[in-house]
């Protein structure tokens, strides 16, 4: 999710840095507040310092972060600056980003849930919930949602790419992003290995509808945000209500990888308000970093699903060759599990952690399990991928200010 296009010339917007912080918890206290502030004000430092540092490089003017460690207070704080997008304002604690392939692990869970009570088997055939797709008739829902189905991502697709380009306010339906790839002739060349398929996880969608009875939206709020209370976590197949859409920070598509390379009409463009359609089930959701906290905490030790599922969903393949792993090593220093991942990153080491993006915007979350510690982040750019520091820069500061304030 989220490659970007040719290298036409870009206007940077210039940048006031207006901060905004902000201490919440259902636990919190004044003085639990208090005794936060040194750490918070080097937090804010840090991001301050990634949009000072990185605002040309990676064309950015907003970033967003929540910290949560297990008995402690949320910290959330946030550096950032008017746009030069109409009805755009300071990026704050309530300011919302899409999160690009974080959907994934949404997704995931909900295939899980389905497992869970029986409804299906993650080791179910396609050919058994989508007969249509004959082509692709012995993939499993595992590899689907795994990445070893071999099945091509549909935005890589130049025809796609064009379409898309053309018209970034169209309306995809499933079966249209899925058709960019599906083969004209009915036959399909599989070759082992990790491939990443966007459109993997658009078939996992029309299966949780087959399995569900219900709609993609309709199932995350039954199975995860009214039982999980999250706020600021929002969905819609094609575009927000008007309230929402708002609230959302300006995005810049910002890079020249060859990848999206018929995607150049759209360089530099708010992408803001373009439809989420191409994304749906594979990266369409939108919410603060904050509300992501209790989602991810709820996917990885809480009750987003029963344990035996949770079993499931962090059992690793390699990202070099799609076979079983039982953890990140120096050899294998990316895993893939179901919708979430492992990867050594610098400075901290192995942790759980996805990095999520779609035109215009980059979140990625951290899960680490040693100190019960929950961080996401995010910004509103997507920029060359050589350029993107938001893993190997602001996180190594992030995590190194934590540990240097005793926060983990």
């Amino acid at each position: 999710m989220g490659n970007c296009i040719l290298r036409p010339s870009f206007q940077v917007v210039s940048v006031t840095l207006a901060l905004a912080l902000l201490c919440c918890s259902v636990a919190s206290s004044a003085t639990a507040v208090r005794n936060d502030r040194p750490l918070i004000a080097a937090l804010r430092s840090d991001l301050a310092s990634y949009v000072s540092k990185r605002r040309s490089l990676e064309h950015i003017s907003a970033v967003s972060l929540a910290v949560s460690v297990r008995g402690k207070p949320t910290i959330v704080v946030a550096a950032g600056t008017v746009s030069s997008a109409p009805h755009s304002a300071n990026v704050g604690p309530t300011s919302l980003f899409q999160i690009g392939s974080n959907t994934k692990a949404f997704t995931a869970a909900l295939i899980l849930n389905l497992e869970a009570q029986h409804k299906l088997r993650i080791t179910d055939r396609l050919g058994k919930w989508l007969p249509q797709y004959t082509a692709w008739k012995n993939v499993t829902i595992r590899q689907l949602l795994n990445m070893t189905s071999g099945i091509p991502t549909y935005d890589n697709d130049p025809a796609f790419q064009r379409r898309w380009a053309a018209n970034p306010y169209r309306d995809y339906s499933a079966a249209e992003l899925i058709a960019a790839v599906y083969p004209k002739n009915g036959r399909a060349k599989f070759e082992p290995g990790w491939y990443y398929s966007n459109t993997a996880y658009i078939l996992s969608e029309l299966i949780i509808k087959r399995a569900s009875g219900l709609s993609y939206a309709d199932a995350l709020q039954k199975y995860f945000v009214a039982p999980l209370h999250l706020r600021d976590v929002y969905y819609d197949a094609n575009q927000l209500p008007q309230p929402i859409a708002r609230r959302v920070v300006s995005g810049y598509f910002a890079s020249d990888d060859a990848d999206n390379k018929y995607l150049a009409p759209l360089f530099g463009k708010d992408t803001k308000n373009f439809t989420l359609s191409w994304a749906q089930s594979a990266g369409g959701i939108v919410a603060t970093p904050v509300a992501l906290v209790p989602w991810f905490r709820a996917l990885y030790e809480g009750s987003a699903m029963p344990a035996r599922q949770r079993i499931e969903l962090m059992q690793l393949v390699s990202q070099k060759a799609g076979k079983p792993i039982s953890g990140v090593t120096a050899r294998e220093p990316r895993g893939f599990g179901l919708g979430v991942a492992q990867a050594i990153l610098p400075a901290v080491g192995a942790a759980w952690m996805y990095e999520g993006m779609t035109l215009g915007y980059r979140v990625l979350h951290v899960w680490l399990p040693k100190s019960d510690a929950v961080i996401v982040m995010a910004t509103n750019s997507q920029p060359r991928a050589k350029d993107n520091g938001l893993g190997s820069d602001l996180m190594m500061h992030v995590y190194q200010t934590l540990r240097a304030y005793r926060a983990l």
